[in-house]
């Protein structure tokens, strides 16, 4: 069997460190989980009951603890690469464009109006040539192709002022 994963005795530094993050808790909630998983280490506690001291797996809990040994403190933030967001060909943009301006019934869809969300779960079910787009990627696309709900809506106008409001808070013009 393999002796349990355990933090390293923390240098006083680092553990002033790790208690002003769990006691401010204003960071980042990934930050404040994983002090907290170094913490419950140090003192004594084992993965398992860590675990479920922060609502995450076992695993995560070894993963941070080998992290500290690797890297120090740098173990706390978080390294997401994010990457690009994949481009579209002008085909597929299209098809986009399509879809968003189509409605949804008639696409065989229970609701009357896309969503964002909704026109990027019906593009990746797509059959056949699903598209896997982002939210984001997808608002841009809209924007910059001028989606139908950017559009104003028939029979309804924009305000006009009869005549020039009064700003000043005199009551002569």
């Amino acid at each position: 069997m393999a002796e349990p994963v355990r933090v390293r005795r923390l240098m006083d530094a680092e553990g002033q460190k790790l208690q002003q993050i769990v006691r401010r808790g204003s960071t980042s909630s990934v930050r404040y989980r994983r002090a907290m998983i170094v913490l419950a280490s140090a003192g004594g506690n084992t993965v398992p009951v860590i675990a479920r001291l922060v609502a995450a797996d076992e695993d995560t809990v070894r993963d941070v603890i080998h992290r500290l040994y690797e890297i120090g403190l740098a173990c706390l933030d978080p390294r997401w690469a994010g990457g690009r967001p994949r481009l579209l060909s002008d085909d597929e943009e299209e098809l986009v464009i399509q879809m968003a301006t189509t409605r949804p019934a008639k696409l065989g869809q229970p609701f009357t109006r896309w969503s964002i969300r909704k026109l990027a779960a019906h593009l990746q079910r797509l059959p056949g040539r699903p598209l896997v787009i982002g939210r984001e990627t997808l608002r841009t696309l809209l924007a910059r192709r001028g989606s139908p709900s950017s559009a104003p809506r028939p029979g309804r106008n924009p305000p006009t002022w009869t005549s020039t409001p009064n700003l000043t808070g005199s009551s002569t013009p």
